[in-house]
């Protein structure tokens, strides 16, 4: 079935992949060169950048270093909250909350749970994203009016790393890379962001009833 083709890519917790609005880099663009000093001043707009999502609506597609793709919303509420609701007929769940992701198989029943600090992708649900100390840049990149940012925790970069690429101006997160410590990518991509929104804190809380409902909107 093709949704086990995409959990390898879910047991590291890489959201969504590329949606309706592709950013495509040159290839040159995909070598990666540790940060200048000139690179600081592009790191802090990164940084207060990240910092300033309090929520955050998107559609997005998962694609999958095999091809297999999938499409659905993602939630964020920070710090600390993440959900990734899939399109039929996928009937996959990833939700992170009080320090854990699940990922849950609605047929199935079967729940799988890991730490988020033991996921690239945790880096985004820091209550203080710094891109420093704990967190290593080791490539910036600019291209078309993109920036390419590769981080992984510096305590265990061999647990994988993750590449975020954000429009510059004005500056919005569009697309990410999770690479895990084997070597497979995921490619995220977002679409239709939205940010600043009211979200249900039910909709993160895996013992609230109202959990499995979905997403609320409150607009």
């Amino acid at each position: 079935m093709r949704r086990r083709q995409i959990l390898p890519a879910l047991s590291l917790l890489p959201l969504a992949a590329p949606a309706l609005v592709s950013v495509s880099l040159a290839p040159a663009a995909l070598a990666q060169s540790a940060p200048s000093a000139r690179d600081r001043p592009d790191l802090q707009r990164v940084e207060a950048y990240l910092n300033g999502i309090t929520t955050l609506r998107a559609r997005f597609i998962q694609i999958a270093q095999n091809g297999a793709t999938a499409q659905g919303t993602a939630l964020i509420w920070r710090p600390g909250r993440m959900r990734f609701d899939y399109d039929a007929p996928e009937p996959l769940l990833l939700v992170a909350n009080a320090g854990q992701f699940m990922h849950y198989d609605k047929e199935l029943r079967q729940p799988s749970i890991v730490p988020v600090g033991s996921t690239p992708l945790g880096i985004l649900l820091r209550e203080r994203i710094t891109l420093s100390g704990e967190v290593t840049v080791s490539g910036l990149q600019r291209e078309a009016g993109f920036l390419r940012v590769t981080l992984f925790r510096t305590a265990n970069p061999s647990e994988g790393r993750i590449t975020l690429v954000l429009a510059e101006n004005p500056m919005e997160l569009r697309q990410w890379l999770v690479v895990d410590g084997q070597g497979h990518t995921t490619r995220v991509t977002l679409s239709g962001i939205e940010t600043g929104i009211r979200l249900e804190r039910a909709t993160f809380d895996f013992n609230d009833p109202r959990f499995m409902q979905g997403p609320v909107d409150n607009n």
